[in-house]
């Protein structure tokens, strides 16, 4: 399937705003619109079939089922509900968080700690629905907005709002309303928002981690607090250009070796798509690290980059640091700086192969 067949969704904040609108008409006497229009941030209106509706004394609640489009979104399904009663006239909208919406408790997220984590664009959507709503009506746009995502703690478990300090439950995002599928504008955004954390805690040292296995590695390796790793992915790149303008003294980089060596080569998105490992290259290095011609030529033709690593080490070559500094040197380059920087890899099973840089000596 290309990209251009793959189908759109719908955030939850524009499953939020869709549901806010209807419980607010309802509230205020006009029954539920089903379908729901509403205005996403760049012009588009579309509209949202309700999954249930009610009505009750000083409240009305509408529900959206959020639809991720082919996006493998783990909220897609998730039933988005909105419930809205009365506020005092000039109170404007109120936000509260209900079951499976999480609520801020560390600074540096564009909210503050204690707030319901509805972030500020679909506040936004959310404000500029029910006052379109209100002036249809002729009532006041004043009300309190309590959103839900039934089962959305269990939900968290699977994203990085706990790391973020967001605590019970989802955030309701999005920016534009629209899921783009398979887009990294999501991942790349968590990127920065724990960088936000790390810098509003006042951490001088984080540490960005391609998976699991080298995160906890390198956690364990220099004994850092959970709110200073960064799961950066693929997107070192990423993670390293907004640490460039938002700098910290320290930055680790840590990946397997493959990932490492694709670092090492030039590439700051590791992806597998975005390129491969040159044989050639590492076989260079390993000749530079003291290897013979039988130990480069099986470099030349191995399967894989840890194959490859394993080799080198039967040798008694040092194909790691090579590795390690050459990626330290990309890393830096984008970065803009050299200092306070360390770049480590591990291979599978998360023990230590090389590092490069200001961790050197521990």
């Amino acid at each position: 399937m290309t990209d251009a067949t793959l189908r759109r969704g719908w955030t939850t904040g524009a499953c939020a705003t869709a549901a806010a609108r209807a419980a607010f008409a309802a509230l205020n006497g006009a029954g539920f619109p089903d379908p729901v229009e509403i205005a996403l941030p760049g012009g588009a209106r579309p509209s949202f079939a309700l999954a249930t509706s009610e009505r009750g004394p000083g409240f009305a609640r509408a529900g959206v089922v959020k639809d991720a489009g082919d996006d493998p979104d783990v909220t897609h399904g998730a039933l988005v509900l909105a419930t809205v009663r009365p506020a005092p006239a000039g109170s404007g909208i109120l936000f509260r968080a209900g079951e499976g919406v999480g609520t801020v408790t560390r600074p540096g997220l564009a909210l503050p700690p204690g707030e319901p984590a509805i972030n500020p664009v679909p506040r936004g959507m959310i404000r500029a629905a029910i006052a379109d709503e209100a002036l249809r009506l002729g009532v006041s746009p004043d009300a309190e907005v309590e959103i839900a995502i039934p089962g959305g703690a269990l939900i968290a478990e699977r994203t990085l709002n706990g790391r973020l300090g967001i605590v019970g439950g989802l955030s309701i995002l999005g920016t534009t309303g629209i899921v783009v599928p398979y887009s990294c504008a999501a991942w790349i955004d968590t990127i920065h928002r724990g960088v936000d954390v790390a810098r509003a805690l006042k951490l001088g040292h984080v540490a960005g981690a391609t998976g699991n296995t080298s995160e906890v590695a390198v956690r364990a390796l220099y004994g850092l607090d959970e709110p200073a790793l960064i799961d950066m992915g693929d997107f070192v790149g990423g993670m390293l250009k907004y640490l460039r303008r938002h700098p910290v003294d320290r930055i680790t980089v840590a990946g397997g070796v493959a990932k490492m060596t694709k670092l090492a080569q030039g590439l700051l998105d590791l992806h597998s798509k975005r390129g491969e490992i040159d044989r050639g290259w590492l076989a260079e290095r390993a000749r530079g690290a003291g290897a013979g011609d039988a130990l480069a030529a099986a470099v030349l033709t191995c399967n894989t980059a840890a194959e490859a690593f394993d080799l080198a080490e039967g040798d008694g070559v040092d194909l790691g640091s090579a590795v390690a500094e050459a990626a330290r040197r990309t890393a830096a380059a984008c970065l803009g700086r050299a200092a306070g920087l360390d770049v480590v890899l591990f291979d599978r099973t998360g023990r230590l192969v090389a590092r490069a840089g200001s961790g050197d000596r521990g």
